[in-house]
């Protein structure tokens, strides 16, 4: 088993491993609580874009859907009248610190593989940056028309100053409610919902004792990988019945294959590493049928597979309406253009 996986397994509980790595919790709690303080004091300081910013992200190390959260925002933002640009720190890609603003042809090694499935699936500018405010920066520069910014997974990046913070919880919750890496917190759980915040469960119920909406969520469609890239709407086929082999460079596979189980799949299962870069295919060449997230389609090419034909299993995410209401509530009013 790899090194991350016994983490993951040790963050669930608190067993001998996690005990271990109390120590160095101790000191990662120690650095948390004075880059706080050094927020509070203004010896660092909080740096303010000129429109509106949501933040979505989450308390815990690992996915816990904060792509297709992102992409649902985007979406609800639209319904509402804004035209929302994305920035995001584009882990995977080989930026460094310089900013990139992702378009459909950007390769998924220059960017990060989420990114630029996020530019794909809701063509909305995206700008890729290790530090935030300068890619929001670059973002508004290039595309004047954006005036709301979602920023993906930069919950405890505070140099941003936001107006709105969308927090992500999955099946685990807290985990075993400790901070890493003894457990899976990035940083303590609080003891109620912060100030100008939002939660979003994941998961088929409320995973912690903060309230929270619980999201509807689905794999309703399989698109051929060539038409998915195009963005052409093949008509969905039906693959019940046939034996497929499901791949998912994820953090978290294992929702990914529940969900196919669940759509009435027959899946033989290969997680692969998150941010997976399929520079070899993982798969033999004689296999018939492979199903893949968005998130790994975006970096496969239709004419190294062969003989093999690749699915893309697409994910519905419904947003609650009384979530969308709360998070439109901590935005400005819009001006009318």
């Amino acid at each position: 088993m790899s090194l991350s996986l016994r983490l993951q397994r040790a963050w669930l509980a608190r067993g001998a491993l996690a005990w271990a790595l109390c120590p160095l919790a101790g000191l990662y709690a120690a650095i948390v609580a004075l880059r706080g303080f050094a927020f509070r004091a203004g010896w660092l300081r909080i740096e303010r874009l000129p429109v509106p910013v949501i933040v979505v992200g989450n308390l815990i190390a690992g996915g816990a859907g904060k792509t297709p959260t992102c992409l649902a925002v985007v979406e609800l933002l639209r319904q509402h009248g804004w035209t929302p640009g994305i920035v995001s720190r584009g882990y995977g890609g080989s930026a460094g610190d310089t900013v990139v603003l992702v378009t459909p042809d950007t390769p998924a090694s220059a960017c990060g593989d989420e990114p630029l499935l996020m530019q794909r699936r809701s063509g909305a500018p995206v700008a890729v940056g290790r530090r935030r405010v300068q890619a929001g920066r670059a973002l508004l520069a290039a595309h004047p028309a954006v005036d709301v910014i979602v920023c993906d997974d930069g919950l405890q990046h505070r140099q941003l100053a936001r107006d709105a913070q969308v927090i992500v919880f999955d099946e685990r919750g807290a985990g075993n409610g400790w901070l890493l890496p003894a457990g899976p917190l990035r940083e303590p759980m609080p003891p109620a919902l912060p100030a100008r915040s939002v939660l979003l469960y994941n998961a088929p119920i409320a995973s912690t004792a903060l309230p929270g909406h619980v999201v509807q969520r689905g794999l309703r469609r399989f698109t051929p990988l060539q038409a998915w890239l195009e963005g052409t709407s093949a008509a969905a086929t039906d693959l019940r019945g046939r034996r497929l082999l499901a791949a998912a460079g994820l953090a978290h596979p294992q929702r990914f294959f529940s969900m196919l189980r669940e759509a009435g799949l027959d899946i033989a299962e290969l997680p692969l590493p998150d941010h997976h870069d399929f520079a070899q295919l993982p798969w033999p060449s004689d296999t018939a049928d492979v199903v893949v997230t968005e998130k790994d389609a975006v970096k496969l090419d239709p004419a190294r597979l062969g003989t093999t034909r690749v699915w893309v299993a697409t994910l519905d995410f419904q947003l609650p309406p009384a979530f969308a209401a709360e998070l439109l509530a901590l935005l400005p009013q819009r001006a009318h253009h």
